[in-house]
Formats: C-alpha cells, structure tokens, sequence
C-alpha cells in the first residue's frame, strides 16, 4: 500500500490490550494430602476396632467392608493426582516465565490498532485477505481525526502502513500515540475485515500475573498476543 503522506516500513501491529487478570489455580494442596496420607494408619486401627467390636449375630459384610477399604484408597489416590497437577501448573508457569523474560529488549509484532510515533513516523500492519480498496482513519490519543485516506491494496497478510505524521490540511502532528482505523470493500463491493497488528521494543516483564505480560510501548500483551519476533541488524 502506498500514499503520498507515507513512506514503507516494516509491517507493524499496535493496540491497546486488556489486561488479562491473573488466574489461579485451586486443587488440594499437597499438605492437605499427606494429612490424609497419614491417617491411613488410624483408619486402619478404627476399622480393627469395628471389626474386633462387631456384633457377632450381625457381622460386618465382606463386601461392604471391602467397599470401605476401597473408597478410603481412591480417595487418597486422587489426592496425590491433584498434587501431581499442581506440580505440573506450577513447572508450566516456570516455563512461560523463562519465555517471557527472553523477550525483553526484542521488538515483538502484536495485535492491536494502537502504534506510537517517533520521530514523525507511525507504522502498522494490515492483514488484508482479498484485494482491495481500503479506507484509512487515524486519530490521536483525544479520539479526534487527524488523518483520512483512500488506498488500494493487494491481497496480503502484511500490508505495512507508514504515516508521516502529517494531516489532511498539512499540520505537523506531535509524536505521541495514534490510533488507526481502516475498512475495505473489494472489487464487488463486498465489506472486507481488516485486522491491524503494531510492532514495539519489549521493554519489561510483569511475572507477578498468570500468564506473565509483556509491555511494550505502555501496553500490556500476553506471550499468546505475540505474532512475530523481529530481527534487528547488528553493527
């Protein structure tokens, strides 16, 4: 996609993102388990008093003193699968901690509409699916228009969008954040959806939620938001 205004750049995504809240996990703890663990023993000397104790013209049923014996074991089995689970989520949080730290420093591409300008130059990516005429709107953190344009664009999963800053009536607008808007029609008039994606510098890690977030120009994203790591050239 070209315009007069906008000069090519690296396709980039950006947007401001909820911020997931942090989920927890709830299953049996292991402390929890291992009471029930060592009251096997006393289970065991309550069922022999039961037994030594029992009415012998009415004694306890074989099968219903085995059910007991049964039901105390399954029990006792499930809490060490639960114990096993919560190791497991908790290896698996490890996990995604280490890939998220991995991040920092590195300029990630994420869904979202919202891209800061720097230096007089604001880039997105657009996935446009099937050729067509695109309409473009930008506006500053106020929510007031800036910018409008009208574009023709090849079908493409990275469309890069570069703007210059400048607006419709020549005025130099501030770096800052920018949002973008931008809807399609193709050759048969038909309304085409546009996803826009923002690239950033990772900047810093918040491992205090469930899955940790990145943040990347003052936005918060997921490590599953993250659609491409861009390579930077070294000197």
């Amino acid at each position: 996609m070209t315009t007069t205004n906008a000069a090519t750049a690296p396709s980039v995504v950006s947007g401001t993102t909820d911020v997931p809240k942090s989920s927890s996990n709830s299953s049996l703890s292991s402390t929890t388990g291992a009471t029930l663990a060592g009251n096997f023993q006393t289970f065991l000397t309550l069922l022999t008093t039961q037994l030594q104790n029992q009415n012998p013209l009415d004694p306890l049923d074989t099968n219903q003193f085995t059910q007991q014996l049964v039901q105390f074991a399954g029990v006792e089995q499930q809490l060490k699968t639960n114990d096993s689970l919560s190791q497991l989520v908790t290896l698996q949080q490890t996990t995604q901690a280490t890939q998220a730290l991995g991040f920092v420093g590195k300029t990630a591409v994420v869904d979202g509409t919202t891209a800061t300008m720097k230096s007089s130059s604001a880039t997105w990516h657009l996935n446009v699916p099937t050729d067509a005429t695109v309409d473009i709107s930008i506006a500053n953190s106020s929510g007031q228009t800036v910018f409008t344009g009208k574009y023709t664009a090849g079908a493409a999963s990275d469309v890069p969008f570069t703007w210059n800053g400048q607006g419709n009536d020549g005025t130099q607008w501030p770096d800052g954040k920018y949002t973008i808007t931008a809807t399609g029609k193709d050759v048969a008039g038909n309304n085409v959806g546009i996803a826009a994606q923002v690239q950033g510098v990772v900047s810093s890690v918040d491992l205090t939620q469930s899955p940790p977030l990145l943040s990347i120009d003052g936005n918060s994203y997921t490590l599953s938001q993250v659609k491409t790591i861009v390579a930077t050239s070294s000197n």
